[in-house]
Order: C-alpha cells, then structure tokens, then sequence
C-alpha cells in the first residue's frame, strides 16, 4: 500500500526547538501540503469540515507535530506493564477502533518529537522496577509505522530498547512498511505483532490498511530479520461462517511464514469485539452504513477500567471464541503462546 501523505501539517512551535520536528518541517516543505504553525490547543480549529462524518475525514488528513509531556506512564494489561506513545492515533479508518470515543469529533493525527524526554521516562519506570524484565507498549493510542517515513522514531526507539538490560519494546500495526526496520540492531528486545482477521473484517470494516497478505509478508520479513514476532487477533466476530473464515485465515497464515517461521515461539493476544455507547453513537454518525453489529440486547456488559460499560459477547460465546481459535492455533503452530483472550 501507499505512504500516508497528510493534507495539512500543524506545527506546535515549541515542536521546532526539536531535531525530529525540524526535520519534519524540511520534509514537508518541498511536499503539496499545506503548513500550519499554531498551538496544540488550538490545533482544531485548523480541520475543516461541518459534519461529524466530514471532520473526522478531515481530520484523518492532518497530522500535529508536537510534544509528549508526561511524566508518568498508564499501565497496559493484559498487553504490557507500561505504554508510552511516539504518535496519536493512525491514517486508518477501522470502524471499530476503539480510539473512536477517545479523540475527540476531529481525531487528527500526532507525532511527539522530544524522543530523548521519553525515553528517560521509559527508563524511570524500568528503575522503579529493579532487576525485573519491564514491557512497554509503543502502539496502543497509535500505529508509529504508519508514520515512521515521516518520523523515523520507531526506528530509534527499537535501536533504544536494544542497549537496555530490563526493558522490552512491544509494537503492533496494521501497516506494512517494515523495509527500515530489517537491519536495525534490535537484540531481539522488540516483539512485533501484526492485527489480522479473517478476509470480511479487513474489507468490510477495517479502511485504507494494509491487506491480509501484505500484514503476513511484512511480519515474515521481521521474523527472517530475527525480531520475535507474534499476532493481536482483533477484533474477533462471530460473522456470518466465522468459523471456516478464521480455519482459512490461519491456513493462509501458516503458509506464508514456511516451515521455519511457523514452528517458532510464537505469541497469540485474542481480542473478541467489543463496543462502548458512546462509541456506537460517534460510529453511526461517521459510517451510517456500517455494517457492525451493535445490538445491546446480544451482548453482556463489563466493565472497563476507563469508567465505561463495554458491551462484550456473552459468556458462552465468548468461551466458543476463546475456544475454538486456541486450538485452531495450537493445531497449525505448535510452539505458539495464546497470551490471552479478552
């Protein structure tokens, strides 16, 4: 798939005291993009549009680059212990994302330049931890890949991870940009997990992302590159003959990593689909047509450590779910880690 390319570039001033942000700007100086520099609080009012499905496009077209000021890092279970963000949100348009609810009526994308500030956080919160291996989640509020031609930060922050003894890097995406990443001295500090899902969740809900087959070449690129690799399966539905598409999905999986790639330590992390009120009601205005299923009255709730119900599927399909994809995966990947089901 192609590079993202913003519309429009916004520039928090503070953001060009950096080298990474001055090296945005002379990036995008000689691209067809129109350069903003005002305040991250007054970012918004830079996105055009009227309508909710029209600002959150728009939005989807601008990027922030800016600065990460925090000091103290959220925790990520069941994923990591800590997640720390080098971007905000992604060029992607999955209908599910559980971003939808969280950034705002115009979620425009950020990039954080002050690299060096996180990383010291990154390396407070491996102290406080003594001698014990610490694990940081560098995708859960954004997909760094889909903007590292732009960045180059996941590139840094994997060559950072590399040097420290009690640290461990883990990254996701959707995006198949890995070329940058091969040769890079990683030291196997860095887990990298590609999204898939079976052929109807990608088309039908999961927009301007990388296909199945593009997501399984890039990850069996990381893997001959020596990176730990593993899979987020998310999010799990139970669509109309989700039980052959899933069986398909991991054929094709086990098929195009080889023989050799397949019977590694793998590592599995199934996530069944959920959603909030408030997120069904931002997602029918940006997609009136979506296709989810979205009906309360099928669903039991759970409460989410954000102050939120979450409507999940019942117990016992959960449990089919849970069920039924572990031993679809220990069947073809016999060395594989079901990390956990949510």
């Amino acid at each position: 798939m192609e590079l993202f390319m913003p519309e429009r570039v916004i520039f928090d001033p503070p953001s060009l005291e950096y080298p990474l942000g001055q090296k945005i700007y002379d990036y995008f100086r000689d691209k067809p993009v129109a350069i903003i520099k005002t305040g991250a609080r007054t970012a918004a009012r830079s996105i055009p549009g009227t309508t909710p499905a029209g600002m959150y496009a728009q939005a989807k077209k601008t990027l922030l680059v800016t600065i990460n000021k925090l000091s103290k890092l959220d925790v990520c279970k069941p994923s990591a212990d800590y997640q720390f963000s080098l971007v905000s949100n992604c060029p992607a348009h999955c209908e599910y994302c559980y971003l939808q609810s969280t950034q705002g009526s115009k979620p425009y994308l950020k990039v954080f330049v002050n690299l060096e500030d996180i990383f010291s956080v990154i390396e407070d919160h491996i102290r406080q931890n003594g001698d014990k291996i610490t694990t940081f989640e560098a995708a859960s509020l954004g997909d760094p890949l889909a903007l590292e031609h732009i960045t180059g930060s996941l590139a840094k922050t994997i060559v950072f991870f590399a040097g420290l003894e009690h640290g461990r890097l883990r990254v996701v995406t959707k995006f198949p940009h890995v070329d940058s990443l091969l040769d890079l001295p990683h030291n196997r500090h860095t887990l990298f997990r590609i999204s898939i899902n079976t052929d109807y969740v990608i088309s039908t809900f999961e927009h301007n992302t990388a296909s199945l087959d593009e997501r399984m070449e890039a990850i069996a690129k990381l893997g001959r590159a020596g990176y730990p690799i593993g899979f987020i399966v998310a999010p799990i539905m139970q669509h109309e003959n989700w039980k052959e598409a899933y069986d398909l999905l991991f054929r094709k999986l086990e098929e195009r990593l080889g023989p050799e790639l397949s019977r590694k330590e793998l590592n599995f992390e199934l996530i069944q689909y959920r959603f909030t009120a408030v997120a069904k009601e931002l997602i029918l205005q940006r997609f009136p047509n979506t296709r989810l299923d979205m009906d309360e009255a099928k669903r039991s709730l759970k409460w989410g450590r954000f102050g939120r119900y979450k409507y999940v599927y019942q117990k016992e399909e959960a449990e089919e779910l849970k069920e039924y994809l572990t031993s679809l995966i220990l069947g073809r990947f016999p060395e594989a880690k079901v990390q956990y089901f949510t």
